[in-house]
């Protein structure tokens, strides 16, 4: 068992910098192992927040990355065949149940519904998780939780969580950090002096006041933590933001002239 579940424990602490109340309601959540779910825009921390909150506590952390040909099977296992005939292959769902971690399912509503509601058992009172093809009731470790995330602003009505789902969870609402904490995170995740990393963001900010203007979404700390990680290598600074802001987030050429704009005026 320790074999299994060690593999997934977080050895080094994760730079995590609390924003407002979110490790407190977490902990909290988590002490009457209530589910959570994260909203928010992409690359603003949810993931960085999971891992940081799973080593706190202690926790394994098994994180899925859900995504549209996801089965119930790829969650809660199946049969495999191998040279020794048949047997079954938990899957991580089934493994964080069986021996007590955080299971966390980022970007769920990438999954067909179909799929996601194999989690229903686990979230309430029950806490079991029925693997119907091998004929066994999965009892939840005390220490099981599951978390899942996903960025509202993305979704349609075709792609939604059932309010069947929703009320089975707790929720906390996560955005970008206000500008002073986005610029001490750059910095630290990147080692750029914090001049560089306030232009880095005030360009992030920017670009983040034309979403729904043109762009689908703004530029998040993750990319600007990737920009700050090619400066620190020596690239210019206008090369990086064009590689690593302006490039990723549009092909429209009057938009990427305004955002080339915004970026020779900081640098």
């Amino acid at each position: 068992m320790n074999d299994v579940i060690n593999q997934y424990r977080i050895e080094k602490e994760p730079y995590y910098h609390t924003v407002a109340d979110e490790v407190d309601l977490y902990e909290a959540a988590y002490g009457v192992r209530m589910p959570m779910m994260l909203k928010g825009p992409t690359g603003c921390g949810k993931t960085r927040f999971v891992e940081y909150m799973a080593w706190k506590l202690g926790k394994p952390l098994i994180t899925v990355a859900c995504n549209e040909d996801m089965t119930a099977s790829d969650l809660v296992g199946r049969f495999l065949l191998d040279a020794n005939g048949t047997r079954w292959q938990d899957g991580p769902l089934a493994i964080a149940a069986r021996f007590g971690a955080i299971c966390y399912l980022d970007e769920v509503v990438e999954a067909r519904q179909d799929t996601t509601v194999v989690i229903h058992p686990l979230t309430d009172n029950r806490r079991v998780l029925p693997l119907e093809k091998k004929g066994e009731l999965v009892h939840a470790h005390p220490d099981f939780q599951i978390v899942i995330s996903y960025n509202p602003g993305y979704q349609s009505l075709m792609k939604d969580l059932k309010q069947s789902t929703k009320q089975r969870f707790g929720a906390l609402d996560f955005n970008y950090p206000e500008h002073g904490i986005e610029v001490e995170i750059v910095s630290h995740e990147t080692g750029v002096p914090s001049d560089i990393s306030d232009k880095l963001v005030s360009i992030a900010e920017r670009a983040r006041n034309l979403k729904g203007h043109g762009l689908d979404e703004g530029i998040s700390t993750r990319m600007l933590v990737y920009a700050g990680s090619l400066i620190a290598k020596g690239v210019d600074p206008r090369n990086a933001c064009r590689v690593a802001l302006i490039r990723p987030i549009t092909d429209d050429p009057d938009m990427r002239d305004a955002l080339d704009a915004a970026v020779t005026t900081f640098f």
